[in-house]
């Protein structure tokens, strides 16, 4: 009796620490914007919160600034309150942050001309790649199917003769 509740209070134990981690790592990032950055217009806040989703952190560079702590984001999640309350749509609060950061704002760059390559490297490497793998299983594929023939009994003399000599 003595031993199943040890291991019932161990697992207990075990269960409660992993649940205190995953709350601790799943709220640090609702943590980065302040109380005192909400907005009171519930809508206007939900697209501030989307908006603030789709944009870089120029601290962080692979958060959000929704996600960041940096002061940086915090003034570009201001920014981006102030503008919506001022009336921009959401295609003008981007422009907006493009035009005065650069497109490296963007999460998610635009589909434009000068971003092909990121948008087409990938999949034409994946392309060209399956393409030299095929050829190359063809070619291999042909050199054996196209039968070589054993060497005579004179052309294996003359090998043996210069392999010893």
């Amino acid at each position: 009796m003595r031993r199943a509740l040890s291991t019932f209070t161990v697992a207990l134990v075990l269960t409660l620490a992993t649940a205190g981690a995953m709350t601790l790592l799943c709220a640090g990032p609702a943590l980065a914007v302040q109380p005192d950055e909400v907005l009171s217009d519930p809508v206007l806040e939900h697209r501030a919160r989307a908006l603030s989703k789709e944009l870089r952190c120029m601290v962080c560079q692979n958060q959000s600034i929704d996600d960041s702590d940096a002061p940086l984001a915090r003034d570009l999640r201001i920014l981006v309150r102030e503008r919506l309350k001022e009336g921009d749509s959401d295609g003008e609060v981007i422009d907006y942050l493009v035009d005065r950061y650069g497109e490296f704002v963007l999460l998610k760059p635009r589909f434009a001309l000068h971003t092909l390559a990121l948008w087409l490297g990938a999949p034409l490497a994946l392309l060209l790649g399956g393409f030299l793998v095929f050829r190359a299983s063809r070619n291999k594929a042909a050199a054996r199917s196209a039968g070589v023939e054993p060497l005579s009994e004179a052309e294996q003399a003359e090998l043996k003769r210069v392999m010893e000599g």
